[in-house]
């Protein structure tokens, strides 16, 4: 699937519409995405912040999407586990920004040809307009080489 098409279909996925989370870009290559969100009515918490959950939101499927666009249909990509750290109230537009390297590729390439799992931990930055750390994500994959390209 092109870049321009996933986009365009996370931005009327019903749980992102919810949350008024935005995918503004996601490079052709997969090696880059780049999401926002609005502080609005239904997006806010108590204090009128924003709500913790929606900060998680919109941060949860992109590493793992463009591992697996990186990686191929050789290969299984999954969220392990995640968690996140609140730094400060997150009020207005926030962005988070991912990045995958030729670097990031190449190990999960080199850990999985003996059929082993790779655990990579990734981390991303959840931001204000003032590039002020809103909140810290963690995010852990699971990739695994499928068992017909495994070289044992």
């Amino acid at each position: 699937m092109k870049a321009k098409t996933l986009k365009r279909l996370m931005n009327i996925w019903p749980p992102f519409i919810g949350a008024g989370i935005r995918v503004e870009e996601i490079s052709p290559d997969y090696q880059y995405a780049r999401v926002a969100m609005r502080l609005r009515w239904y997006n806010r918490n108590y204090v009128n912040a924003h709500f913790g959950g929606s900060l998680y939101a919109m941060t949860d499927p992109f590493y793992m999407l463009l591992m697996m666009q990186n990686l191929g249909k050789k290969y299984i990509v999954w969220d392990q586990s995640g968690s996140v750290e609140y730094v400060k109230p997150g009020k207005g537009r926030v962005v988070a920004e991912f990045k995958i390297t030729e670097d990031m590729i190449h190990a999960a390439h080199q850990a999985t040809q003996t059929g082993e799992k790779y655990l990579p931990d990734y981390t991303v930055r959840v931001v204000d307009e003032n590039d002020d750390i809103v909140a810290i994500i963690h995010k852990k994959l699971y990739i695994r080489l499928k068992k017909q390209y495994r070289n044992v």
